[in-house]
């Protein structure tokens, strides 16, 4: 009996012990599957909200030739372009006023600090493909641009993207300083240092009541090429503006020129595929055209382009290129074409003969044989600095002692200031 009682006692031991075991079996077991599933739910979430913007600073596009179909084979068209948009927005929407801050240097406003601003966005300094730009007066007294977004720009959305990454780590005196952004409301704008001058473009069609001197043209072309060296040679990797024209070129109180508006820009990688067709007409390289691959050479084409306006003060889309391959048939031939309010200043006609053979090299139909933007800055100061020396020599004449030996030192400050200036850009 005694046995019998012992047998039970063992038996109920036993089955409860096998009873907890498996209980504790099923409770981590259905802790583990609810962990995997709540990753798997992550995972998915991260995967379609995630912005295609590196860390360092440059959006990824998304094209035809990067999307993969099911396997079904059908791609919705449609449900791509939402799923692009509602991943824009929700990367903007979910970023920290704080966060960004602090990565890229930027502030972000409110749409009631721009409005404003503005004087609820009144005073308009002009209008492009972005959508409008405004003057405005921060609180602190600085005078600043603001661009809006137009609500039904797509490509403005991504354009808009580019610039605030990517001039939040590109500093440099030549280019355009982004100042602040905000995302507010329904609307992206941009908000930069204002240019008191506006663009070269207005410049030199503009009123006939503002002529730019030839020293203004040569400091303008020297200028503009140590803001591209910049992002040829000093940005990490190297940045190919892809749209260089004298509208993007803005000149400040003192009548230095800075490069804007970097929302076509894009890091010069070399993957293999073709980019969409992107620029302004009259500017963009042939090469370009014709293979679809955008690189370094492309913008010194451009720019070959801005230095015969400068020349010539004849816009692209009025056949400036007829005049510049009408005058290549002779030496002289640009003189012809020299912009007639420039007649009369001395030593013009050679210097501008100089930067036309610049021009030209850097207009070379084959890209390899264009030189680098490096070469153009030094050939472009070369030009500069003989102008310099020449004013000096042409002033001692009617001068006494004591006023040619000041004059001689104060020129020699600015040649040493002038070479100082672009060995620090150029080394």
């Amino acid at each position: 009996m005694v046995h019998s009682v012992d047998f039970v006692v063992i038996g109920i031991s036993v089955g409860l012990a096998i009873g907890i075991f498996v209980a504790f079996l099923v409770f981590f077991g259905i802790r583990w599957y609810k962990k995997c599933s709540h990753l798997r739910r992550c995972a998915t979430e991260n995967s379609t909200s995630t912005l295609p913007i590196r860390s360092n600073g440059l959006a990824s596009s998304i094209d035809s030739s990067s999307v993969c179909s099911d396997t079904t084979g059908s791609v919705s068209v449609k449900g791509l372009d939402n799923l692009a948009k509602n991943s824009q927005l929700s990367w903007w929407r979910n970023r920290s006023k704080d966060r960004f801050g602090s990565a890229s240097g930027i502030l972000r406003y409110s749409h009631k600090d721009i409005q404003k601003a503005t004087q609820n966005f009144t005073t308009t300094l002009g209008h492009g493909a972005f959508g409008s730009v405004y003057k405005a007066t921060m609180a602190t007294g600085g005078v600043v641009a603001v661009k809006v977004l137009a609500s039904d720009s797509q490509q403005g959305e991504r354009e808009f993207q580019t610039e605030v990454s990517l001039l939040g780590r590109l500093h440099h005196r030549n280019l355009v300083n982004l100042v602040g952004y905000c995302v507010d409301k329904g609307q992206r704008m941009l908000i930069y240092e204002f240019m008191t001058n506006g663009s070269l473009a207005s410049l030199l069609y503009g009123p006939e009541d503002r002529v730019l001197s030839w020293d203004e043209r040569l400091q303008i072309a020297l200028d503009i090429s140590h803001g591209i060296e910049y992002l040829h040679d000093g940005a990490v990797p190297p940045i190919i503006h892809r749209d260089l024209k004298s509208a993007n070129i803005l000149l400040d109180r003192s009548m230095r020129a800075k490069v804007a508006d970097f929302g076509l820009s894009k890091e010069q990688t070399y993957d293999g595929r073709k980019s969409s067709l992107r620029g302004t007409y009259g500017y963009i390289d042939p090469a370009y055209i014709s293979t679809s691959q955008f690189t370094t050479k492309s913008d010194i084409f451009s720019f070959g382009v801005i230095l015969f306006e400068l020349i010539v003060a004849i816009p692209p889309h009025q056949n400036l290129m007829d005049y510049v391959n009408l005058a290549a048939m002779s030496p002289d031939g640009v003189d012809d074409i020299l912009d007639k309010r420039l007649v009369g200043e001395s030593n013009l006609v050679v210097e501008a003969r100089s930067l036309a053979l610049i021009a030209r090299k850097c207009l070379h139909k084959t890209p390899k044989k264009r030189p680098s933007i490096g070469e153009v800055s030094q050939a472009i100061f070369k030009i500069k600095q003989k102008r310099v020396a020449k004013e000096v020599t042409m002033s001692f004449a009617g001068e006494d002692i004591s006023q040619m030996v000041s004059r001689i030192g104060l020129q020699q400050v600015e040649l040493s200031k002038m070479a100082a200036k672009n060995i620090s850009i150029t080394g």
